[in-house]
């Protein structure tokens, strides 16, 4: 991969770090802990963090940040923003419903999802990944349902126990019928990643998760040269992605 930016072995510039899908909940504490230690150990060396997508298992509801699980990793987070780490968080399909209280308490900026940035003289592309997977209908119908700001307004509506029970049943119903389904369908659709490219005037990065299939892709396409990293869960990979101002690396807990 290109050296990014200047290679000035005088000019020391923090890396940024990528992360999607830790899932994190209360009944896998080692995950948390792992979690939390990273934050402290390796992002705190950092300049910024991104997480794409799905940092817990599910959210219910902003109303729910007293739970305590999540209080020592809201806790966390503000600790390294006021440290001047900046933390950026993007909707994954477990947790899009975390909104301005979760943000505002951790001291963690929304993005869009896909949102372009400059990483250290890159156009990079992230996004999460899940919109890309176009060949599963019946989750983009899904997706387009949840995602509708009126269907959002009546769910929140609703007493946080009843929220929580319904996506527990959602949940149960998705496992059952994603065993059903082929790996091909579940992973990205290389037509709708072209299209996103090509909207986005062909970023030399594109990073994004969803998938849980860590690898490096290399992509010829119209002439552009891009690079589509793919992040890791952290079930068993504990992966991040450093970008600093040489290069991209996998890397591993």
């Amino acid at each position: 991969m290109k050296n990014f930016g200047n290679n000035s072995s005088s000019s020391v510039i923090k890396p940024d770090l990528f992360i999607s899908d830790l899932h994190l909940c209360s009944s896998r504490p080692h995950i948390t802990s792992a979690f939390l230690s990273f934050l402290q150990n390796t992002v705190s060396q950092s300049n910024a963090l991104y997480i794409l997508g799905d940092l817990f298992e599910y959210w219910a509801g902003d109303d729910d940040i007293k739970d305590a699980h999540h209080q020592p990793i809201i806790n966390a987070f503000r600790t390294l923003a006021e440290s001047g780490v900046k933390i950026f968080f993007m909707h994954g399909n477990r947790d899009f419903l975390i909104s301005k209280i979760f943000c505002d308490a951790a001291k963690i900026t929304l993005l869009n999802d896909p949102s372009l940035i400059d990483l250290h003289g890159q156009r990079a592309l992230l996004s999460h990944g899940d919109d890309l997977c176009t060949d599963d209908l019946d989750y983009q119908t899904f997706r387009q349902q949840v995602r509708d700001p009126q269907w959002q307004k009546k769910f929140l509506s609703q007493s946080l126990q009843s929220r929580k029970e319904q996506i527990e049943a959602i949940r149960l119903r998705s496992e059952k019928e994603k065993s059903k389904k082929s790996m091909l369908i579940m992973d990205v659709n290389q037509l709708a990643v072209n299209k996103l490219i090509k909207k986005n005037h062909y970023p030399k990065l594109l990073i994004h998760g969803h998938t849980h299939r860590p690898y490096q892709h290399h992509i010829q396409l119209d002439g552009h040269s891009i690079t589509r990293w793919v992040l890791g869960d952290w079930y068993e990979q504990g992966s991040y992605l450093r970008c600093d101002q040489f290069s991209c690396k996998a890397m591993h807990l």
